[in-house]
């Protein structure tokens, strides 16, 4: 097991009472296979400083989160096929 920290940035679109539960959604896939969501931190809305997506704003969302490696793999690519999804970072904190 290995501690990851992700970050999201969401579609402004979505409801910012959303923002949690659908993130919630995505760490299952961590929970189902044995892992831990350590901290779940929704920054709120935020001014991007380029557009992604033709946005400008998008809400951040920071995870840290204990799971397998393959699992880590797999949620990142489950939040990549998401169109709510604006972009992804996922890191190893124990580097």
């Amino acid at each position: 097991m290995r501690q990851y920290e992700l970050m999201v940035i969401l579609d402004p679109e979505i409801d910012d009472r959303q923002v949690g539960p659908t993130i919630k959604k995505f760490l299952t896939v961590v929970k189902n296979d044995g892992g831990t969501v350590d901290k779940l931190d929704v920054w709120g809305r935020r001014r991007l400083a380029f557009q992604i997506k033709k946005k400008d704003e998008g809400s951040y969302v920071v995870a840290n989160f204990t799971s397998e490696p393959a699992t880590a793999k797999e949620l990142d690519r489950q939040l990549g096929l998401s169109e709510a999804i604006l972009r992804t970072k996922l890191l190893r904190a124990d580097a």
